[in-house]
């Protein structure tokens, strides 16, 4: 070693953290596994320049947190010594015994799997690590943690290494730990991983919550007190926690329910642990008494145990201020299950192996994985087998010549065969599941073998919108539904448009229709008139789309001057001229000293100018709500130079509620003139409403936002 090297845990200090739930450790085997390591490791360097040896002696510290035996310990500090040094197994064998040889070798061999490869490779590399755990599972133990540090200290390797290990950790690692019943492990490599792979995500995530936390205070601890009292008015003993979830977890959440973080409700979880299995169900009586239950979000895992041994209560209440709150209720030895999963077969306690009856045995659990795939003689069947294993909110069915078609839970033959092709979906007239005949209605489940059976001359059914889950289907059997009538559908639909714009006194020309189905979202005016006449959308929706001020809403207005959250008390703000973001634009702020904050719209050019002074940004966001029309924004206009066009145009934007502040006009021709008008408006709704209405007009010839405007002044609104 060189002058100033350091090893940050020394072999005291680990010894204490062993001694600490095993007084009866072979403290002396440790420390000598502790020098013989150092010794074995010490040119060695980590991308970070520090003493390689630090990392085995960490990874040994995380299991010693699981109260893992001797031979674990000593397993995590000369794990990579038959790997990377001179020493063999032999050797470690004589020196250590055969029991910790043979886990060395098990971890040294799961490090050599090429996890990432192609899925034929991944499949074998699956069979070995899964043979790997049923041979002694205390490997994939120390590799979960060797995994987790690694992932701790991935900030000093390359970006592209740090990509490619983050991968393989959200695929495999962090999934893996899960199903072990490890949540707490899968949560931190999800959420490092999720630091590497979507740092703006994540950090996002982070900035939310520290508003929130502004906002509404420290809301877990008012909860927890909140439950507290309510246990100990129907007196049961209890500890009560509680804490927000994971970024990941949250950000996941928001993905799956596609909603944004201010419409999730149950971000924060809350865990009561009770001294026995009857005060359980009776804090659980305490917290429905006290707080609304959530339909279809109870579980009980005391009842019916997860095969990794898992027991809790899982129930999901309406908390303050109508907040969700999700509340795990179990014994202290369920904790401990919870906490460790299957680890907790080697937990220790007072010098002894812990004898908690909860813990499974982990040959048993093993087996359970294993069994199946021994038969498997094709690797990509077994791939997908474990796949299916650890991904449970997924189904995996198989087709005929045995591939694999990924589907969301509740899937139905319909899906399937929309999944394989859509010619195969419209097709369809029936379905064999494992050989037996089924209704096309039937819920799929892992590793069913499906067979879809189609006529010449079939097209999909009406009644299939109601069997069908995935978006891929739905939108097949409706397009198909369109084109078979769609002529049809066409000229009802033209009438039933020019019902709806006589009703607002407007008329429904070829123009209006066309910039509605653009507005709409759909191909043209024609796939528009369709979807109307086949009642997927309404005559008031195509309308509103083009002209939103003539159905008005209603609400209370937001304060200008309170419309902006993030702010600290007291501070003020200003609208940025440069951009001019309107309330429901994306929008973050730039603090300046006796200024007060300026806020920008988030892709605004001019914010690259603080980019290397983070102190000075605020996330913010809009109030939502009604706003009065009191923002600035402006348009560029291009009108035909006719007599009374522009006054027409100023009658419009009257009648959208918007009011012009004033009007400038660029360049002026024979048969057109182009003018930029400057408008006070509600929100981005209110402005993109304004332009579909003007643009709808026939002496509009050319419409557009001015952005990016002047220089750095702000216009006030507080």
């Amino acid at each position: 070693m060189k002058d100033g090297d350091h090893l940050e845990i020394s072999a005291d200090d680990l010894i204490a953290l062993v001694s600490r739930y095993n007084p009866k450790t072979n403290a002396d085997l440790i420390r000598d596994a502790y020098d013989y390591g150092r010794d074995l490791h010490a040119e060695q360097r980590r991308h970070s320049g520090e003493l390689y040896f630090n990392h085995p002696v960490a990874v040994a510290a995380i299991l010693t947190e699981q109260q893992l035996d001797d031979a674990t310990i000593i397993t995590a500090l000369l794990h990579d010594t038959i790997e990377d040094t001179k020493a063999s197994y032999a050797e470690v064998s004589e020196r250590f015994g055969e029991e910790i040889a043979e886990l060395v070798d098990g971890v040294t061999k799961l490090t050599n799997l090429q996890l990432t490869s192609t899925e034929t490779k991944q499949a074998e590399n699956f069979r070995k690590l899964f043979m790997a755990m049923s041979k002694d599972l205390r490997v994939i133990l120390v590799k979960l943690s060797d995994r987790l540090h690694n992932m701790r200290t991935i900030r000093a390797m390359k970006p592209e290494k740090q990509a490619q290990k983050a991968r393989e950790t959200m695929d495999i690692y962090a999934p893996l730990a899960g199903r072990m019943g490890m949540q707490w492990m899968r949560e931190e490599l999800e959420d490092l991983a999720f630091r590497v792979l979507n740092p703006e995500g994540r950090a996002s995530i982070i900035r939310r919550f520290i508003n929130l936390q502004k906002e509404t205070g420290d809301v877990i601890q008012r909860i927890t007190g909140d439950m507290r009292h309510e246990l100990e008015k129907a007196g049961v003993e209890a500890d009560v926690f509680g804490r927000a979830k994971k970024p990941y977890s949250i950000w996941r959440k928001m993905q799956e329910k596609d909603q944004a973080f201010s419409r999730l409700s149950d971000i924060y979880g809350f865990r009561i642990i009770t001294p026995s299995e009857e005060d359980c169900y009776r804090a659980l009586g305490a917290i429905h008494q006290r707080w609304r239950a959530v339909p279809g979000r109870f579980k009980d895992y005391i009842s019916q145990p997860k095969t990794n041994g898992y027991r809790s209560i899982h129930t999901t209440v309406s908390g303050r201020d109508g907040k969700r709150v999700e509340v795990q209720i179990r014994t202290g030895q369920m904790h401990d299950v919870a906490e460790t999963g299957v680890a907790a077969h080697w937990s220790y306690r007072d010098g002894v192996r812990s004898r908690n009856p909860f813990a499974v045995d982990p040959a048993r659990w093993i087996a359970t994985l294993t069994e199946q795939f021994d038969a498997e003689d094709d690797h990509q069947d077994f791939l997908e087998a474990v796949k299916l294993e650890m991904y449970s909110d997924q189904v995996f069915c198989f087709t005929p010549k045995g591939e694999v078609v990924k589907l969301p839970r509740g899937a139905t033959p319909i899906d399937f065969a929309f999944a394989i092709h859509t010619r195969i979906g419209s097709a369809c007239v029936g379905a064999k599941v494992d050989h037996m005949r089924v209704p096309l209605w039937t819920r799929l489940k892992n590793g069913q073998s499906v067979d879809i059976i189609t006529a010449e001359g079939q097209s999909p059914q009406a009644t299939w919108l109601d069997i069908a889950v995935t978006g891929k289907a739905r939108a097949a059997i409706r397009r198909a539904l369109r084109e078979e009538d769609k002529a049809r559908f066409i000229k009802l639909g033209r009438e039933l448009a020019r019902s709806a714009f006589d009703n607002v006194g407007r008329k429904a020309t070829d123009k209006a229709l066309s910039t509605a189905a653009r507005a709409m979202r759909f191909s043209d005016r024609d796939d528009l008139l369709a979807r109307l006449g086949s009642a997927e959308i309404t005559g008031r929706e195509v309308v509103s789309a083009v002209y939103p001020q003539l159905l008005p809403k209603k609400g209370a207005e937001v304060d200008a001057k309170r419309a902006v959250i993030g702010l600290s008390p007291g501070q003020s703000f200003e609208r940025a001229f440069c951009c001019q973001p309107l309330p429901g634009e994306r929008i973050v702020g730039i603090t300046f000293k006796g200024r007060g904050v300026v806020v920008h719209a988030i892709d605004c050019d001019r914010l690259s100018a603080y980019e290397d002074q983070p102190e000075r940004w605020l996330d913010l966001h809009w109030h939502e709500g009604s706003h009065p029309a009191v923002y600035g924004a402006t348009l560029e206009v291009t009108l035909n130079n006719d007599a009374g066009t522009l006054g027409r145009i100023c009658t419009l934007i009257g009648e959208t509620r918007a009011n012009i502040s004033d009007l400038q006009f660029v360049d002026r021709k024979p048969d057109f003139y182009r003018l930029l008008i400057y408008l006070e408006l509600r929100d981005v709704a209110h402005l993109h409403s304004l332009m579909l209405t003007l643009e709808a007009e026939s002496d509009v010839a050319a419409i557009s936002r001015c952005r990016n405007l002047g220089n750095e002044s702000a216009e006030s609104t507080a």
